[in-house]
């Protein structure tokens, strides 16, 4: 019989994921242990195999959920914005603001990505070129109106990206800016490096 969403199992399969999340990114990937993962939960380490086959199967789910939740949150972010430029400052405006929260994760996703085998690494490459292609399709659309300066679109969607995803690496709360601030500052860069 299968478990409903919120019973111990899930709580379980979520509390594995979230040590996971966290022990990768102070070890390694190749670091972690099985055994280390399961005391950090407080579970036998056979019972880890009730929610993961392997430490490669953790680390697949880990990555992927990231990137589909990153893809379908922007999505929603997007909603109602119409005009290239309004996209635009969405997407910058999303971006910055999920990235600046989510250090562990977004380090454990790009960091280890040469961790995973082959075709798992293929599914996430996939995933990430359909987030990127969101952002290279609102330069194209501003482009072609006109509204945005954009010699090469790919690389430009590779900078902006990573300009944006380097927030997580040095965003502190207690910091001298607060998060909206930090926001509207990434929007002002994104908007000026294509003319808008």
């Amino acid at each position: 019989m299968a478990r409903t969403l919120g019973s111990v199992g899930e709580k379980t399969f979520e509390a594995i994921r979230a040590a996971g999340t966290r022990l990768i990114w102070r070890h390694g990937f190749e670091a972690m242990s099985l055994r280390r993962l399961a005391a950090e939960v407080g579970v036998q380490p056979g019972s880890l195999y009730n929610h993961f086959e392997t430490k490669q199967a953790l680390l697949f789910d880990i990555v992927r959920s990231h990137m589909e939740t990153l893809t379908t949150r922007l999505d929603e972010a997007l909603v109602g914005h119409v005009a290239p430029r309004d996209r635009l400052i969405a997407f910058a405006a999303f971006h910055s603001s999920y990235h600046m929260t989510r250090r562990m994760q977004v380090y454990v996703a790009n960091s280890e990505l040469r961790s995973l085998d082959p075709e798992n690494r293929a599914a996430v490459v996939d995933l990430r070129r359909a987030y990127e292609r969101r952002l290279e399709e609102i330069l194209r659309a501003g482009r072609d109106a006109g509204l945005f300066r954009v010699d090469d679109l790919k690389i430009t969607t590779f900078a902006l990206i990573s300009m944006m995803t380097g927030i997580c690496e040095w965003y502190r709360p207690e910091g001298r800016l607060s998060e909206a601030e930090l926001v509207r500052l990434h929007v002002d860069m994104v908007l000026r490096a294509v003319g808008a």
